[in-house]
């Protein structure tokens, strides 16, 4: 590989409020070398997710992004070359290959992928988005038939994946998410029974006109004063799976909340647990098997929104955690 270039995204700054484009620079340096145990890696698509903002904070399940380094990020690259056994070129894998052109990644560190079409899928609805869509709410929240479901950033890449699966498992479906065009996409594209856009700033009492009969289980990403706004509303022994608190992750938080923790756990006996898909990789082929037969029955619709260019990624990101996105985020490299 001498003489290629491999384009890198550095976050040159810790931001200390919102994330913008000066907290990035690109460079250019020279494509790594392969250590024993080690694959180099062409990058094809790389993964956005609010995560990589919490990961700017500190670390979490994975260390924190320091300044000055390649961005992280997870992606769906091909095999260069491979000084591992298992790995051959031309191999699918995805892995954390960060916000560059090429990375030399320990093969242990790789997930080898199938080989399908389109690429994309295995960054959204067979990847991990689709993943953590599958085993949070079927392994933490375990919804019967007949209950009701409310999932928060309902039109984000998770979040969509969790209302459609509930839909198919015979659920009622409320979907929590901003602006008026997102919630009607819900209700009229993925069959949603329900929206609330917090972003009216009525949220609690639109959610019990939406959930007359109470939430059986809450699938939350965002935390704050949703999370608040629901707890009220969860039925006896209802469940709450807890993904992630995107509201927390960029700029100020709120002062406050959620309120009513733990009296409301104690008071109503809620299950209220945390996860990371991680956790439920053994199940992965089952999972993934359940996954590809509900998008070839037409049960479960895939919403990608794919953006063209390593340079767009900052930019990208940004407006994820704005909301700008439908479905699943990536960037084409």
């Amino acid at each position: 590989m001498s003489g290629t270039v491999n384009r890198q995204i550095l976050l040159v700054e810790k931001p200390s409020g919102k994330l913008g484009p000066e907290h990035f620079k690109m460079v250019e340096g020279t494509v790594p070398e392969p250590k024993d145990g080690e694959a180099l890696l062409r990058v094809r698509y790389i993964s956005l997710d609010a995560a990589n903002r919490a990961w700017m904070h500190g670390a979490t399940y994975r260390s924190a992004v320091e300044a000055n380094s390649v961005m992280a990020g997870g992606g769906i690259a091909e095999v260069v070359s491979s000084k591992a056994p298992g790995l051959a070129a031309g191999d699918i894998v995805f892995g954390d290959t960060g916000w560059q052109d090429y990375a030399a990644v320990p093969a242990k560190h790789l997930n080898k992928m199938p080989k399908l079409e389109p690429l994309t899928h295995l960054l959204s609805v067979f990847g991990i988005a689709g993943l953590t869509a599958y085993f949070g709410l079927l392994e933490i929240g375990k919804p019967k038939e007949g209950e009701t479901v409310v999932v928060s950033a309902a039109a984000g890449s998770v979040g969509s994946i969790v209302g459609q699966i509930a839909k198919i498992k015979g659920c009622r479906v409320v979907g929590i998410a901003g602006g008026a065009d997102k919630c009607n996409w819900l209700v009229s594209e993925l069959g949603f029974d329900a929206a609330v856009d917090y972003k009216d700033g009525a949220t609690f009492k639109a959610l019990r006109a939406a959930a007359p009969k109470g939430i059986d289980v809450y699938f939350d990403n965002v935390g704050g004063d949703i999370l608040e706004a629901c707890l009220p509303q969860m039925n006896n022994f209802g469940r709450i799976a807890c993904c992630g608190a995107v509201s927390q992750y960029d700029g100020v938080p709120s002062a406050h909340g959620p309120r009513g923790v733990p009296g409301l756990i104690v008071v109503k006996r809620l299950v209220m647990q945390g996860f990371i898909v991680m956790d439920f990789m053994k199940q992965y082929d089952s999972a993934l098997a359940e996954l590809q037969g509900w998008v070839k029955s037409g049960k479960l619709k895939v919403q990608e929104d794919v953006i063209d260019g390593l340079a767009n990624t900052p930019k990208a990101l940004i407006g994820l955690l704005a909301g700008e996105n439908r479905g699943k985020r990536m960037v084409r490299v």
